[in-house]
């Protein structure tokens, strides 16, 4: 566990290593920084800069994930009641991340808001008499809710051509639709966002280092991890001790676990699936279209395919951008190897795996099924959202992998996890991230409870410094509407945002 004080520590070591250059690690390294501020920390990233893998603007969404419009956070029982749960969970989560970038705002930690972070607001469109009924009855289950205020709903295609003029030209008469809207959600450039991260990192003396690749892990017997690299440029080998090691290496954290030899990362395993969108920049569309617009995934489909249609915000440029659209590829990562899914495989994972191969044909089915697409085919998709869309108008871009978290179940043999999840050696001195959707959101949230696990000896000293970054903490806003409302507002003010 790392000291109170970095000046005891020997030639070489770090309190903390952060392995990976994306937004999990600018996040927790932000957050240790402020609470630890004479703490040794460290960033090895094997690529020649931060922010290229999934924290990369062209390789997500930019979605920040409030549960706003995303129809699979608010499941429908088979009594045909819709439980908010879950969507509450996650705006409170991301509520958590809105106050934290905030408060690096006022602290000039982050640059100009709308360097990172702009309004667009959240809409879920659907077509259909059984998707119109489910619409309706989420509606009526969240807009009691404060962290839900201002949701508004209409099945009038006068009112939602308001909203997104695109989604309603040229629709068939006696078609039935529905779309509710959310003006305060937000687009969020999240590899701008890691890149402000870690250059305040650096500046506050960080030992940020690209072009550093991790090849082993070992746990010593003075509690220490020997951790050895090996440079890009020139191949130099090197190593370095750390009290603390975070795996925040997108795909490549299971391999990097596996190495560590802990055993708590025994039956996991990942299946990679790719993404790749269809993009516009259009000036006449973009201006038609200034909202993220969420609907219902295709049967057999998982939920990160859920298509969507969404304006981003890139280096002040906007676009708009449409899909996913899956492809397969064996590597972990954009940036990684085609003996990925190979190399993954150990004695106590195979089984998880090859039971979540069996139990989910369906997967296969929808696989295969995007990878048949041709442009013109995505183009097609795209109509159900913009019926006058025109190929010439679109071009596809490749995403990011997303390595989907496969795992050991006491009931079922093995599952596969749509989400994300820690994983933490026994004496939490080593803790890992594996999965996908919503993390990027909630990465304020996700580390927030790293800190809990990994940190008992200290947390309890950090929280007033946890409650300045943070005013929420350790409280639910939901439950408070008038806390909710006053957050909300805050953060709105300070980031330029649509209350």
């Amino acid at each position: 566990m790392p000291s109170p004080d970095a000046s005891d520590l020997p030639e070489g070591t770090v309190d903390v290593l952060l392995i990976g250059g994306g937004i999990m690690s600018a996040t927790l390294g932000t957050l240790l920084q402020q609470l630890q501020p004479t703490w040794k920390i460290a960033v090895f990233e094997r690529l020649h800069d931060v922010a290229l893998e999934s924290s990369n603007a062209w390789n997500n969404a930019g979605t920040g994930h409030a549960a706003l419009c995303e129809l699979n956070y608010t499941p429908e029982a088979k009594d045909g009641s819709v439980d908010p749960s879950k969507a509450i969970s996650i705006n409170e989560q991301f509520q958590q991340s809105r106050q934290f970038w905030s408060k690096l705002v006022d602290e000039g930690v982050l640059d100009a808001p709308s360097t990172f972070i702009n309004s667009a607001p959240h809409m879920t469109f659907v077509r259909g008499e059984k998707d119109v009924a489910f619409l309706k009855k989420r509606y009526e289950a969240l807009r009691t809710q404060p962290l839900f205020a201002g949701i508004e709903y209409s099945e009038d295609s006068r009112v939602i051509n308001t909203w997104a003029p695109l989604l309603m030209q040229k629709r068939r008469k006696g078609e039935p639709f529905a779309a509710t809207r959310v003006p305060a959600g937000t687009d969020v450039d999240f590899g701008a966002l890691t890149h402000q991260l870690f250059a305040n990192l650096a500046a506050n003396g960080a030992d940020v280092r690209t072009n550093t690749e991790v090849r082993r892990l070992k746990r010593l017997d003075d509690g220490t991890w020997r951790v050895r690299y090996r440079r890009s440029i020139g191949r130099t080998p090197g190593e370095v001790r750390a009290r603390f090691v975070f795996v925040g290496a997108g795909g490549w954290a299971l391999k990097l676990l596996q190495r560590s030899g802990i055993p708590e990362i025994s039956g996991y395993g990942v299946f990679p699936i790719g993404g790749q969108f269809l993009k516009t920049t259009n000036p006449a569309l973009v201006a038609q279209h200034q909202a993220k617009v969420y609907s219902q995934a295709s049967v057999g489909a998982p939920p990160m395919s859920v298509p969507h249609l969404d304006t981003r915000v890139v280096d002040g440029e906007a676009s708009l951008l449409f899909g996913p659209f899956a492809t397969f590829s064996p590597k972990f990562l954009k940036n990684g190897s085609l003996l990925d899914i190979v190399a993954q495989v150990r004695p106590g994972n195979l089984g998880p795996m090859l039971k979540v191969a069996w139990d989910n044909p369906s997967l296969i089915t929808y696989l295969v099924g995007e990878l048949l697409k041709n442009h013109g085919k995505k183009v097609d998709s795209l109509r159900t959202f913009v019926p006058t869309a025109k190929d010439e108008d679109w071009e596809l871009i490749q995403a990011g992998q997303r390595a989907q978290v496969m795992k050991k179940d006491p009931e079922k043999g093995g599952v596969l996890q749509f989400g994300t999840e820690v994983v933490t050696g026994a004496d939490g001195t080593i803790a890992g991230l594996l999965g996908a959707s919503p993390g990027a959101s909630t990465a304020v949230s996700i580390m927030l409870g790293l800190l809990k696990t990994c940190f008992p000896e200290q947390i309890d000293g950090w929280e007033p410094r946890l409650r300045e970054l943070i005013p929420s903490y350790g409280e639910t806003l939901n439950a408070r509407p008038e806390a909710a409302d006053e957050v909300l507002s805050e953060t709105a003010t300070t980031l330029a945002l649509t209350a």
